[in-house]
């Protein structure tokens, strides 16, 4: 296929650049490049600012150049169609998270692994992100957004969403078992509102009894004010977790969590965080209890994810800010005052 564009001439856009690790965001001019064979030009609408930013943003990750365009919660229309591109074309609504394209060749990608290629592409890592009014991504890298759905709505579903969705359904649990979400954040809203979705009895875990209105809004059946102490010996009162679905970024919050699993329970870990779990072989052995990692999802996930949002009515909940307000969108994250997911806008 021939490229095929919607504009015509050189032509600048508008991004926000971390010039140094740890530095201040700038809005600058980068002029726009045609995609090269087998990529495609998107306009960004919406892009959702995401905790693991700060990796990129602070050189946390291995491999980060500067100036820096990050951003991995994409979501807009193709502009233009790079050579060798089949099946998209331009003005096609399309969403790009952490999964911004695989190598195709390495041992996971031939055995169908792609979310574990060794090669994996994340955008604002690999390539600029998605905090500007255009990238350029891999054909490989693209979902499909429902019509229900609008950009602002498209753009978190592409991490936290297909993230929280996978590992549930996934997961050992099926429709009616005890399933537990810890942390109602960011993930954990979402965690919620997929786990009620898909038929489980659905207990929210978190800090503070005045979090249970919202859970119970979001669509848990149970609340559980993890300051109140017991966390484990109250999911067993309710017959014991076939999942603990870990959003909450804290580690000793997770260790309470484990013996609240009933047998064959799993404990899920999304939530990043370096200090170890702690947990002995007895707390495994006996319950044959397992715990283990989820990563994010491939393109394809994050359609389906996307679908099964517009299907049920799952929503992230969402605060906005222009481009330009970008040091202030991503502060509020990061600092805790945004509870769920902010989300950049350009206007378009």
């Amino acid at each position: 296929m021939s490229m095929m564009s919607t504009t015509s001439g050189p032509r600048t856009y508008r991004a926000a650049q971390v010039g140094t690790a740890g530095g201040p965001f700038s809005i600058v001019e980068r002029e726009l490049a045609e995609p090269q064979p087998g990529h495609v030009r998107v306009a960004v609408e919406a892009c959702g600012v995401c905790r693991s930013d700060s990796g990129f943003v602070n050189a946390g990750f291995p491999n980060v150049s500067f100036p820096l365009v990050t951003g991995h919660e994409i979501a807009g229309r193709i502009d233009a169609v790079g050579d060798g591109v089949e099946d998209w074309n331009a003005g096609d609504r399309v969403a790009i998270g952490w999964f911004g394209g695989n190598c195709g060749t390495c041992r996971s990608c031939r055995a169908g692994d792609f979310i574990h290629c060794t090669r994996m592409q994340v955008p604002g890592w690999a390539y600029p992100g998605g905090y500007a009014e255009y990238t350029t991504v891999p054909a490989s890298a693209l979902a499909r957004i429902p019509d229900q759905l609008s950009a602002v709505e498209a753009a978190p579903m592409g991490c936290a969403g297909v993230t929280t969705f996978n590992s549930l359904r996934r997961s050992a649990a099926r429709p009616g078992d005890l399933v537990a979400v810890l942390g109602i954040g960011g993930l954990g809203h979402l965690g919620v509102q997929f786990a009620n979705k898909l038929g489980f009895e659905t207990v929210a875990v978190a800090r503070g009894a005045d979090k249970a209105d919202t859970a119970k809004q979001l669509g848990a059946h149970h609340y559980i004010d993890s300051n109140a102490g017991d966390v484990a010996g109250r999911l067993q009162a309710l017959g014991g977790a076939k999942v603990v679905l870990a959003t909450a970024a804290s580690s000793e919050a997770m260790t309470a969590a484990i013996d609240g699993l009933g047998n064959g329970g799993e404990l899920i870990v999304l939530g990043a965080t370096p200090e170890p779990i702690q947990v002995s072989p007895f707390q495994l052995i006996s319950a044959s209890r397992t715990v283990h990692g989820h990563p994010s999802g491939t393109a394809s996930e994050v359609e389906e994810t996307m679908r099964f949002a517009a299907l049920t009515g799952v929503r992230a909940l969402t605060e906005t800010r222009p481009l330009e307000d970008v040091a202030a969108a991503y502060d509020r994250m990061m600092s805790g005052q945004a509870r769920y997911r902010m989300v950049l806008t350009t206007g378009r």
